[in-house]
């Protein structure tokens, strides 16, 4: 009898050994490593649009694509005012997070700005990465309305210039040309459309 029972004992310490085998082979990297975590690329200067991630603790990584060594970089998220959500962006490089300048919040924006360093770190190996995790914000405004299972946003990481997107520095330049314009302009007007302070100025 006391047999059986050492043979049943041990065929339990198998068992609950295997399944703490297979828990930690398909649940342990989840948990501990994050590997299980969906990866996207994202390229430099293109835009990811319609993002979709589960409202409830939702994650994604993206693997940043096209980086140069030593340069400055912002990746921004953009979504509706309408989705009472909180988003954070962590940039990771390889399995290591790094310490970066957080640019300040806009409306419906989160963004970080970061330098990258010397091109070894830019391999596909020890890569950067961004995390996006998202946590829901506030209560449905409407009772009886079910709260949305999933967030939308846009994502996007632009190479800076002086601080500034390169897509933005056309607003930059327009902006230089409208207050030339404006300095120009008068010096050319006859002198009835020009206010009575500025004609004194202009006789003497």
């Amino acid at each position: 009898m006391s047999y059986h029972l050492e043979m049943l004992c041990h065929c339990r310490k198998l068992v609950f050994g295997l399944i703490s085998i297979i828990i930690y082979i398909f649940i342990g990297p989840v948990m501990i490593h994050g590997s299980k975590i969906e990866t996207k690329l994202l390229h430099v200067g293109e835009e990811l649009h319609k993002e979709t991630i589960p409202l409830q603790s939702g994650s994604r990584l993206y693997h940043l694509q096209g980086l140069k060594s030593h340069t400055w970089y912002e990746v921004k998220i953009s979504y509706p005012a309408s989705i009472p959500a909180t988003f954070l962006l962590q940039l990771k490089k390889g399995g290591s997070e790094v310490e970066l300048n957080q640019g300040r919040k806009l409306l419906n924006t989160e963004k970080i700005i970061f330098k990258t360093g010397s091109s070894d770190i830019l391999n596909d190996q020890d890569g950067m990465f961004v995390l996006v995790t998202v946590e829901p914000e506030g209560v449905v405004a409407m009772p009886g309305v079910q709260e949305r299972e999933f967030v939308m946003f846009n994502i996007v990481c632009d190479e800076l210039y002086l601080g500034i997107p390169e897509k933005a520095w056309y607003v930059v330049v327009l902006a230089v040309l409208c207050l030339g314009v404006a300095f120009v302009i008068p010096l050319f007007l006859p002198q009835y459309f020009l206010p009575k302070g500025s004609m004194k100025k202009c006789r003497q």
